[in-house]
């Protein structure tokens, strides 16, 4: 046992028969985790709703059935489609189908059609501007109502016009011009009331504005059958019909394939002051 010295404190070492300790490794703080995101399924295909659709026709076109379709937007009334309308398609693996945008300009395209953006909501439609040749598949056609045309098809100040407007007082009878069946009756935003009626070989054709209705879905009508008068509900600035024809989701100069007349086209004086904002018709 050794001395203490005064003023010195003794500290007693390891054993001797004790192992040096190796030293601590620096404290690290354990790395995070990667998480993987799930990857989420397929979603089902979109499809907006453009003029002349049905839910059996969109069914159809994506191979799928129309309850499926129905079912899965929850639909109330499968026949009252709204142009512009989002519906989900059931049972697509494919990736999610974009929704149509608006183009930022007319796109001509090379078999002499035109993609435009139609109306007051700016609806991408495919119109054709030349007199169109249908090979023995054209149907005959009748004047809705007879009035001179306010309004033609194609270019206007504003934008594209998808139909013609005829000028008609209000509660003139507007009649179905080719036999058909009713497909939807009944209100739209910027058409206001309105009828389409599809027509075989792929035929369609819409009356807009009008003050009434008298036809509902699944109404069998001949050419000539009173299915509405003429007004100027929704978007219209005056009283008058608008009407279009369309074929296979191609929308066609109602001129061209309606009865020739003498007179045409109204006189400056005589056509409605535009809305403000925009056109009246899509």
């Amino acid at each position: 046992m050794g001395l203490l010295l005064p003023g010195l404190l003794f500290v007693p070492g390891p054993p001797a028969h004790a192992e040096p300790q190796p030293p601590r490794p620096p404290h690290r703080r354990p790395l995070p985790r990667e998480h993987k995101r799930p990857e989420s399924p397929p979603g089902p295909c979109a499809h907006v709703v453009q003029a002349g659709d049905s839910i059996s026709r969109i069914a159809a076109r994506n191979r799928v059935s129309r309850q499926a379709v129905i079912e899965a937007n929850r639909l109330v009334r499968p026949d009252a489609l709204r142009v512009g309308q989002r519906l989900d398609i059931p049972g697509c693996q494919s990736a999610r189908v974009p929704v149509a945008v608006e183009p930022a300009g007319p796109v001509a395209r090379p078999e002499g059609t035109l993609l435009a953006a139609v109306g007051p909501r700016r609806v991408p439609t495919r119109l054709f501007l030349a007199v169109p040749e249908f090979n023995g598949r054209s149907i005959d056609f009748t004047w809705p109502v007879m009035g001179p045309v306010l309004s033609g098809f194609g270019r206007r100040r504003n934008g594209w016009h998808a139909g013609i407007d005829i000028r008609a007082e209000v509660g003139t009878p507007v009649l179905a011009a080719a036999p058909g069946t009713a497909y939807f009756s009944g209100w739209e935003r910027s058409y206001g009331r309105i009828i389409r009626i599809e027509h075989d070989n792929g035929f369609t054709s819409l009356y807009a504005h009008n003050l009434q209705n008298f036809v509902e879905v699944g109404d069998r009508v001949e050419a000539g059958t009173v299915i509405g008068t003429v007004g100027r509900s929704g978007r219209a600035s005056a009283y008058h019909l608008h009407f279009e024809i369309r074929h296979e989701g191609m929308v066609y100069n109602p001129l061209y394939l309606l009865p020739a007349r003498d007179t045409i086209l109204a006189r400056t004086d005589e056509m409605p002051e535009p809305p403000e904002d925009d056109d009246e018709d899509e």
